[in-house]
């Protein structure tokens, strides 16, 4: 099922035109308009889900699959040295088109940081509470 006011359902149904590198039944991959890197691409599932919270686990298996596949390839086409693979769940991680969707980001040597963060401390006794808090 698709959303017709998703801008993301339009782009991995082909309904607005996209740089496509990669489609398939499920999938569409296509460079990013707006990329952080050369290379900077979307993995788009053509149904629509608003997030990882939403999306049926056999689709995000086969979406981890294809990043694979593409991450691959472009690291031999590209030569570029790593990978960043950034999945968003909700505002405040950053999220701001609401279709499930993956980036994949070639990084290249001497390159700046993109994704990072300053390191916290985290006391044995606060991480053994927080384990157990989180513990499933």
């Amino acid at each position: 099922m698709t959303d017709s006011n998703c801008i993301f359902c339009k782009l991995a149904n082909g309904e607005i035109p996209a740089n496509t590198i990669y489609e398939d039944e499920d999938f569409r991959v296509i460079l990013d308009a707006s990329p952080a890197t050369r290379g900077h691409a979307l993995i788009l599932p053509k149904a629509h889900c608003a997030d990882i919270y939403e999306i049926e686990d056999e689709t995000i298996a086969k979406a981890a699959k294809l990043a694979k596949k593409v991450i691959c390839h472009e690291k031999d086409v590209l030569g570029c040295d790593g990978y960043n693979v950034v999945q968003n769940n909700g505002s405040a991680a950053g999220q701001t088109v609401f279709h499930f969707h993956m980036h994949l980001i070639p990084r290249y040597a001497n390159q700046e940081k993109i994704v990072a963060w300053p390191p916290q401390e985290l006391t044995d006794d606060a991480a053994g509470a927080l384990r157990e808090e989180m513990k499933m």
